[in-house]
C-alpha cells in the first residue's frame, strides 16, 4: 500500500484550513499555523499534528492500519 502525502491541516484556533505534504516516514511534532501562528501540538493519544488536526492520518499510521508496520509494499 501507498500512503496518501496529501492532508488538509484545520487550526482548532482560528480556523485557517492549509494542503501539506506530510512526512512519508515520520510523525510530525510540531505546525505553525500560517492563518494565526499558533503553533499546533498532537492532542493526547495522537503521535502527530496530522492525527490531531489533518483529513488523513500520517503514513505511518496508514501504513500500520493495513497491517505494513514498518513499510511492507503491496
Amino acid at each position: 500500500m501507498t500512503p496518501t502525502l496529501q492532508a488538509r491541516i484545520t487550526c482548532p484556533r482560528c480556523g485557517h484550513a492549509e494542503t501539506e505534504t506530510m512526512p512519508a516516514d515520520a510523525c510530525q511534532w510540531f505546525y505553525a499555523c500560517k492563518g494565526c501562528g499558533a503553533l499546533l501540538k498532537p492532542r493526547p493519544g495522537d503521535c502527530c499534528v496530522f492525527c490531531s488536526y489533518g483529513d488523513v492520518r500520517c503514513p505511518p499510521v496508514q501504513l500500520e492500519r493495513t497491517g505494513c508496520g514498518g513499510g511492507c509494499r503491496h
